[in-house]
């Protein structure tokens, strides 16, 4: 008895292995199918981003330009009340 539960075992092992080792190659032939030597940039390559330009190197005069007008408006605030 106890050989026959062994063989089955043994059988099931190799099946086992066989089945994974089926699924692996499937699994790499779909991989490298589907994925191309170089991961692509969502971001850039969706359709909403394609008109839209990077941010240009005086992104920063902006952010000073708003920041003061925060400012300016608060100190006007303050001095209404």
């Amino acid at each position: 008895m106890g050989i026959m539960v062994t063989k089955e075992d043994d059988l099931n092992a190799d099946l086992t292995r066989r089945i994974t080792t089926d699924l692996r190659e499937k699994m790499d032939e779909t991989q490298k199918l589907e994925k191309p030597d170089k991961d692509p940039d969502l971001v850039e390559d969706s359709e909403y981003a394609k008109d839209f330009s990077k941010t240009s190197k005086y992104a920063w005069v902006w952010i000073l330009v708003g920041v003061v007008i925060v400012i300016a408006l608060v100190v006007i605030g303050i001095n209404n009340h």
